[in-house]
This record gives structure tokens, sequence and C-alpha cells, in this order.
């Protein structure tokens, strides 16, 4: 699944996570789905693990849920 958010668009699979951020320096986030942890209120993608340690906010909270039925990881509320 691809979702397309302001600043560039989310590829998710059942196994990884490859965020391209858009612009001339063609950055490439990518993260198994263990490493990831979704944060509802802020919007935020976070990757922690194995030498990864990325952040990302989204544009909404439609955008974080669709990420989260894809990849089936649970939605955290701090």
């Amino acid at each position: 699944m691809i979702i397309e958010f302001e600043q560039g668009k989310i590829i998710a699979t059942q196994h990884e996570v490859v965020v391209r951020i858009n612009g001339n320096a063609r950055i490439n986030l990518q993260a198994q789905i263990d490493e990831l942890t979704l944060i509802a209120g802020a919007n935020v993608v976070t990757a922690v693990g194995s030498g990864i340690n990325w952040s990302l906010k989204l544009d909404s909270n439609e955008q974080l849920q669709l990420l989260a039925d894809e990849i089936g990881i649970a939605i955290t509320c701090y």
C-alpha cells in the first residue's frame, strides 16, 4: 500500500515500511514492522531498534489509521 503525505510517501507491506521524502536529497527511511510505534494524537510514526532511530509526523489521524490497518499493529495513545 502507498500512503501519500505532504512531505512524500509511505510504502507499507506486511513486513516493512519505507518512507520516501520528496526533494533533491532523495531521503529514504526504512524499518521492519517490529521496530515501529504509531502514536495517536501527534500522528507520529517512530522506528527504534537495530541501529535505527527516526520519527515522522503524518498529516492526519486518517493516514496513521491507514498505516496501522495495513501493517497490523495497534496505535499507541499516550
